[in-house]
């Protein structure tokens, strides 16, 4: 089996790079912001970090494909790297720390494609985390300062802290009323947002963690962390990986009960 860790490597140099040039225009009052076709922001940064790790794959990767999210797929093969610039676009335009650079290495198998490499650099927040397949899943300041990753062993939703983005999305699909089910069950309820919850679920910090409607490069890195960490994660339909236009993320011992709340619809 390849061990992947040239490639954990690779994406740690390119978090690097994009976090440099996200800091750097991190609270700029001259920050050029605009408005997708989709209505979400997208800032200079976004492009500029997109197109530093497109830049140093094309030269370290040449053979591999990669999509992102502001200039889509390029390339064929076996190999595709799914890049998020800047996951948390208004937290960063707005000056919240809580935004990150979302890195994966995605491997076509039976299956279809599976991440195996993610990193996570959140600069702001002065953390980052990553994973490769089959060796666990680490936080630190680096790959030599690390400490490993482990869910939590929290059984019962009474006892279960639960994460996630916003109200709006669940209201939309006609979820809302399973979702305040749950909110009811748990011991506690958090909106952090974006990857944080999954890394959270994946320190343990927190027990599950679900969001409506994601596209894939809002997933990959963070679906093979919270899996290397001991966690389940599927999209809202059970399916693993992240391919189902949303996700969940657990600890495994909440993940059917979640879903079972999640499912409802009214």
């Amino acid at each position: 089996m390849p061990d992947y860790l040239d490639d954990l490597r690779l994406a740690h140099v390119l978090a690097d790079a994009a976090d440099a040039a996200t800091m750097d225009r991190f609270k700029a009052l001259d920050l050029k912001v605009e408005t997708k076709p989709d209505m979400t922001p997208v800032s200079e940064a976004d492009r500029a970090a997109e197109e530093l790790i497109r830049g140093q794959l094309q030269r370290a990767r040449p053979r591999d494909a990669v999509l992102g999210e502001e200039y889509g797929i390029e390339g064929t093969g076996p190999r595709r790297w799914v890049v998020d610039p800047i996951d948390g676009t208004k937290n960063y335009v707005r000056g919240v720390p809580v935004w990150a650079t979302l890195i994966a290495l995605m491997e076509a198998g039976e299956g279809g494609y599976e991440p195996v490499v993610g990193v996570v650099s959140a600069p702001a927040l002065g953390r980052r985390w990553w994973a490769a397949k089959g060796h666990g899943a680490f936080s630190g300041r680096s790959l030599s300062k690390a400490s490993r990753l482990h869910v939590s062993r929290v059984g019962k939703l009474s006892d279960a802290s639960f994460a996630y983005s916003s109200l709006s999305g669940w209201e939309e699909q006609g979820r809302l009323n399973g979702f305040l089910d749950l909110t009811r069950e748990v011991w506690r309820t958090r909106a952090y947002g974006d990857f944080w919850p999954y890394m959270m679920v994946a320190e343990g910090s927190v027990d599950f963690c679900a969001e409506p409607e994601l596209s894939l490069w809002d997933m990959a890195a963070n679906a093979i962390v919270v899996t290397e960490a001991g966690g389940t994660f599927t999209g809202l339909d059970g399916r693993p990986g992240p391919h189902s236009g949303n996700a969940a993320a657990s600890n495994g011992l909440l993940h059917d009960e979640m879903l079972g709340y999640l499912n409802q619809r009214h």
